[in-house]
């Protein structure tokens, strides 16, 4: 049923994968999936802020997203699931979707945060996933 699944997960919030990630294992176990690992670093929003920040800091949060992400797949997959790891950068529910099409994802897998009052205005990265993705999307509870 499905041959890909896409994870998300936030390194900086144990909250985005404490459950996700154990279902999205549960799932490939079942159905024989190639897991893809996702972590997106948001970027700066303008370039007036980016003058605040080193010459280099993208490729250095970059480097640091890769070192973390891999330590995050070491310790949290069993040694036979071994993920495609993708990092994106910028907006994070539009890198969901981009990877998600690139990686031919039959799901998404993704944590879901408690609604706060801006998400009512603005709404969550889960519900852009959920609106705007080409495939399911299973959005697990914390």
């Amino acid at each position: 049923m499905y041959s890909n699944i896409l994870l998300t997960v936030d390194l900086s919030d144990d909250t985005s994968w404490s459950k996700a990630a154990p279902t999205a294992v549960e799932l490939c176990k079942a159905f024989g999936s190639k897991l893809h690992l996702l972590t997106v670093i948001p970027d700066m929003g303008t370039p007036l802020v980016e003058e605040f920040f080193p010459e280099n800091y993208e490729v250095e949060m970059a480097k640091c997203a890769a070192a973390k992400i891999a330590d995050f797949a070491n310790s949290q997959f069993p040694s036979d699931l071994v993920p495609n790891i993708h990092i994106g950068s910028g907006s994070i529910y539009k890198e969901i979707l981009r990877v998600a099409k690139e990686a031919h994802a039959d799901v998404i897998v993704m944590a879901s945060h408690r609604l706060e009052f801006s998400d009512y205005l603005l709404g969550p990265n889960a519900a852009r996933v959920v609106r705007h993705a080409d495939c399911s999307v299973m959005v697990v509870r914390e």
